[in-house]
């Protein structure tokens, strides 16, 4: 992995791990058994446009924070983004837009997550409507968040290289 890589690999898992543990109070969304930390997944969504390996650390990092904050359940949840961020990534580094790779990963990140869930009690149609669903419009979310901010942050440097020349 390249320095550059392992240093905004590094900057995406300290925000994974942030988001949930000291911003969960207020980003959180609980509707039992569902629950969303609305900007979770953006961390995991940037890592797309890094690297596999990228993608694969800022989920571990995710999976870690929901650990500490909402125990193994959620955690579990979240280790999905170890799987979304990997597919995404890939699809990104096989030419893919950006915003396509968030979609073709909406029903892994969705799906996964109901699978997850289903061994801890839940049953079919709770985890289909509440964790799947959510998961959707969470995923959805979270996305317009990390195309928005992906913008900004290519323009930003293009207009940083435009002033160096």
């Amino acid at each position: 992995m390249k320095t550059r890589d392992l240093v905004i690999g590094a900057l995406l898992t300290a925000l994974a791990l942030i988001i949930p543990i000291f911003f969960g109070s207020y980003l959180r969304i609980y509707i039992p058994p569902f629950s969303a930390t609305l900007a979770s997944h953006v961390p995991t969504m940037i890592a797309f446009l890094i690297s596999p390996a990228v993608a694969i650390m800022v989920g571990l990092g995710s999976s870690l924070g929901f650990l500490i904050m909402m125990g193994p359940v959620v955690a579990a949840r979240a280790f999905i983004h170890v799987f979304f961020g990997l597919a995404g990534a890939l699809l990104v580094k096989k030419g893919f837009s950006f915003e396509k790779a968030l979609i073709a990963t909406a029903p892994i990140h969705a799906i996964g997550e109901v699978l997850v869930v289903l061994p801890f009690g839940f049953t079919f149609n709770q985890a289909l409507i509440m964790v799947g669903i959510g998961t959707l419009l969470h995923h959805t979310l979270d996305g317009v968040v990390a195309v928005v901010l992906a913008r900004l942050v290519l323009s930003g440097v293009k207009l940083a290289n435009n002033v160096s020349n």
